[in-house]
């Protein structure tokens, strides 16, 4: 890792950290909850930068890869596979950690399949489905592609909707916590506030540090080149087809993981977690982080999504994201940090002047 990297996710780091106990120790301890989901959200975020900053390839489906990642995880870790008792097999999988016992009503056992086999499960239903539209649906271009991939998202949004096992408009609720070890928790109620914060923020870092490095890496390089030009990426030698599916495939992983991770904190899902105004709000913190700016997406989405979760914008919070994603397109396509402040003053004043 470069020393630049390095001091990023120090700083990143100490932030999270400094900002944990800041809120603990004035009582609002509560707040973390919010900046729990806002990491997921900056998950799928970081993902989506990498495709559209890097890749040049614009994906309004983020949404539907966020739906199978939550559905696929709570379906799994809902199901009623029987009642166990006497029952080797389901011992011997549970031992595997592929299975888990969870109560019934009666006061007994039932038999489900364990969060982190679920968690894997929809991990690769979402790499699955990413390599096979991203097939077809990569040849496509510009408004193309991005009318393409809004398609997908409508289509899962529907089938949520219209499909009984998985709750219709109730969506799916007691979705177990998921445990990815002794001290590592996703879900648990506000018992386990903390180590929730931790995890989920802890992931974030890991996941713009690697995606840091690979940028960086002769794959990343390939990837500047092929959003430069296609067509002289592909003269160098490049395989535009293969890079091209592959950050798909990546950023399709990185929605899908905070589905999942996010259905586990809430114990549920529902459709209007997944509607198709999810995928413009990560195409919204793009922008506003900056078109390949790793780091700037991560300061915005972690902003922008903790004052939405917080209730800042009301009843017009689809609206605000909306309007954000606008005002950002005219007068910072680089980003709000790289935004000339100063040319954008004069434009306006000039405006007014005419």
């Amino acid at each position: 890792m470069r020393a630049g990297p390095r001091v990023r996710v120090a700083v990143l780091a100490a932030a999270v950290v400094a900002l944990q106990l800041a809120l603990s120790g004035a009582g609002k301890g509560f707040y973390l909850t919010q900046l729990t989901m806002a990491a997921y959200d900056t998950l799928a975020a970081l993902g989506l930068s990498l495709l559209m900053g890097y890749g040049g390839q614009i994906s309004l489906g983020q949404a539907g890869f966020f739906a199978i990642g939550g559905y696929t995880s709570a379906r799994l870790t809902t199901l009623d596979l029987g009642p166990p008792s006497g029952s080797g097999l389901a011992r011997a999988l549970a031992a595997l950690h592929l299975a888990s016992f969870r109560p019934d009503f009666a006061g007994g056992e039932l038999l489900s399949v364990a969060p982190l086999a679920a968690l894997a499960a929809a991990l690769l239903l979402g790499a699955a489905v990413a390599v096979a539209i991203g097939v077809p649906v990569l040849r496509l271009r510009g408004h193309s592609l991005a009318m393409a991939t809004l398609a997908f998202g409508v289509i899962v949004s529907s089938v949520v909707v219209g499909t009984e096992a998985l709750g219709a408009a109730d969506g799916l609720h007691g979705v177990p916590p998921l445990a990815l070890g002794p001290f590592l928790r996703v879900g648990g109620g506000p018992s386990h506030r903390v180590e929730n914060y931790y995890l989920a923020w802890g992931l974030v870092v890991v996941t713009a540090s690697l995606l840091e490095n690979l940028v960086h890496s002769r794959a990343g390089r390939a990837l500047r080149a092929l959003h430069g030009s296609e067509d002289a990426a592909g003269a160098m030698g490049i395989d535009a087809a293969a890079l091209k599916r592959k950050t798909f495939v990546l950023a399709a992983v990185l929605a899908t993981a905070a589905g999942a991770f996010t259905a586990h904190l809430d114990g549920g899902i529902g459709p209007a977690e997944v509607s198709a105004m999810r995928s413009v709000r990560y195409v919204a913190l793009v922008a506003v982080g900056g078109m390949g700016n790793l780091w700037g997406t991560l300061a915005a989405s972690a902003v922008l999504c903790f004052l939405s979760l917080r209730g800042t914008f009301g009843v017009h919070d689809d609206a605000v994201f909306g309007g954000i994603l606008v005002l950002s397109m005219l007068f910072a396509p680089e980003g709000i940090l790289h935004a000339d402040l100063g040319a954008l003053a004069a434009r306006l004043r000039g405006r007014e002047a005419g």
